[in-house]
């Protein structure tokens, strides 16, 4: 089995959920995280915080992550599948694409040994 990331990205001007909107967010993530990882093919996730800053080849550092794109990368998981097209079906029922996300992106993982 090979490992594969699924990055969640949104809209980074999508309008702020109400508390009662975050707490079913939240349930539903749980819900589909706990999913794959009864499976056992869940192996590590985590939601990207707002702050953040980019540097060029030149050195240059800009203030943010994401200063001059309409999507904002909220958070990843990595998963375990046998090839891209069932890692690709493991994105179904995704909260990120039911709750105003734009894509999930899915790719593979390249072992780096050092």
């Amino acid at each position: 089995m090979r490992e594969y990331i699924m990055i969640f990205r949104g809209d980074k001007d999508q309008p702020k959920p109400s508390p009662e909107q975050m707490q079913q967010t939240v349930i539903q993530w749980q819900n589909w995280i706990g999913n794959i990882a009864a499976q056992d093919k869940f192996v590590a996730t985590n939601v990207l915080g707002f702050e953040g800053r980019t540097v060029n080849a030149e050195g240059v550092v800009s203030d943010g992550p994401y200063t001059e794109m309409k999507e904002i990368v909220g958070g990843y998981l990595i998963c375990k599948a046998e090839n891209l097209d069932e890692a690709v079906a493991m994105t179904e029922g995704c909260p990120t694409l039911l709750s105003g996300g734009t894509t999930v992106e899915v790719r593979d993982v390249m072992p780096f040994e050092m």
